[in-house]
């Protein structure tokens, strides 16, 4: 990483479209403490898409912004490497990503993705 702190790799694609964060829901489940990573392989070599959800139980819009701004963090800055080609990834944020700290955070979201245990 260089010394301004961004990744030099390719930031993976976003996902927009609900039918595409309804499609991912059919692949593979990794539960988490932290979060739920749901991995869907669309079977092509194209670079990997990436989209979050924050649900209403987590607490009102300001609760759920922070959640997501802080897996956005990690993904860009640490577990965007542990992304295969050619797969879709929703993260499904829970509130316990407010209370650990930074490190950790990064460390299982690359755990998660890397589908290791």
């Amino acid at each position: 990483m260089p010394a301004t702190g961004k990744p030099v790799g390719p930031n993976p694609k976003r996902l927009l479209k609900r039918a595409d964060f309804l499609a991912v829901r059919r692949g593979e489940k990794r539960r988490g403490r932290l979060f739920l990573v749901e991995v869907l392989d669309r079977g092509d070599g194209l670079a990997p898409r990436v989209g979050y959800t924050v649900t209403k139980k987590v607490g009102n819009a300001v609760v759920r912004n922070r959640v997501r701004r802080r897996l956005r963090e990690a993904v860009r800055t640490h577990a965007a490497d542990d992304m295969a080609p050619g797969n879709d990834y929703v993260i499904v944020g829970r509130e316990d990503v407010l209370a650990i700290p930074f490190g950790q955070l990064k460390a299982e979201l690359s755990r998660r993705l890397r589908g290791t245990r």
